[in-house]
């Protein structure tokens, strides 16, 4: 059998026809996931240091040139004052890297007061014996909006809805935040959310705390996760039972699950070790509240140089 002879002006149309499909399909874009570094500007009226503080964070995205929603994920607070001078972002990287693979773009960054963030420290709830819970939560709601606005007018952080997603002192800002409701505010997640923990099983004037969420929860109606281990000991299940009953009483829209114990302390579940707990969970909420970006997860990134020696 005769083979047909492929000349060069075959063989040139050939390549000239995957040019145009190439072209026709688009630019290949990268499917990893980049981290950057930033300083977030949040404005510091009346706080220490300058009138426009700087935030330490660190950006995790999908690195395809694409505007992502907005994801920003919030800290808790060391029962140690000592204790806030070294933290770091950093140490929510592996929650942020877990909302960049379903297609975010999450921000890590560290409130006022903490770490090496510029400010003063905003959030304290006074003395043990007669806490205001409710003003050192919007303290930290104050940040989180600040920082939500500076990132939303960001190029690769695409425009109309963004969540907030907090643990413990961060969670319980982040239910003060669902209470003003700033704009593009589509959902929140807390872990284990709350203030006043002095020691194991100890809470400052509980009924206080009590009284904060049922302040939040008259003006909140931003979908709302809550999570809490059965094991907390920041928290315990008994406590969450009257936080979590007078939010939702006072008119907060909340969906509480409880899961069983997790390590010596259920108050650490949001972090790496917790992932395959928690993000399950996670994503019901986000299927549930149309919040779900991809249909398959990005690959995991590679541990940041910050990480690899902890």
């Amino acid at each position: 059998m005769n083979r047909p002879v492929r000349t060069r002006s075959s063989l040139g149309a050939v390549a000239l026809a995957l040019v145009v499909c190439i072209l026709a399909l688009g630019p290949v874009q990268a499917q990893g996931i980049r981290l950057d570094a930033l300083k977030i500007p949040v404005p510091n009226p009346g706080g220490a240091g300058p009138s426009t503080a700087l935030l330490d964070a660190i950006v995790l995205r999908p690195d395809d040139g694409q505007p992502h929603p907005l994801v920003l994920l919030n800290h808790g607070s060391p029962r140690s004052a000592g204790d806030r001078p070294s933290m770091s972002p950093y140490g929510m990287w592996a929650q942020a890297a877990e909302f960049a693979r379903r297609g975010w773009v999450a921000v890590a960054f560290l409130r006022r007061g903490y770490g090496v963030s510029q400010g003063g420290w905003a959030e304290t709830y006074g003395q043990c014996a007669a806490p205001d819970y409710a003003k050192a939560g919007r303290a930290g709601a104050t940040d989180i909006a600040a920082a939500a606005k500076f990132m939303t007018g960001q190029a690769y952080v695409s425009k109309g809805r963004w969540i907030s997603v907090g643990r413990s002192a961060g969670g319980f800002a982040t239910v003060a935040l669902t209470s003003t409701a700033p704009s593009g505010l589509a959902a929140a997640i807390v872990f284990a959310p709350g203030r006043g923990s002095t020691g194991p099983d100890t809470v400052c004037v509980e009924d206080e705390l009590v009284d904060a969420f049922a302040q939040f929860g008259r003006s909140s109606r931003i979908p709302l996760l809550w999570v809490s281990a059965d094991n907390d000991h920041f928290f315990g299940p008994k406590l969450v039972t009257r936080l979590s009953d007078a939010f939702a009483k006072s008119g907060g829209k909340l969906a509480l699950v409880r899961t069983a114990a997790f390590g010596s302390d259920g108050h650490t579940l949001f972090n790496e070790n917790g992932t395959a707990i928690w993000a399950p969970i996670v994503d019901r909420f986000l299927r549930d509240n149309n919040l779900v970006l991809r249909d398959r997860l990005l690959d995991a990134p590679e541990r940041p140089a910050q990480l690899r020696t902890r």
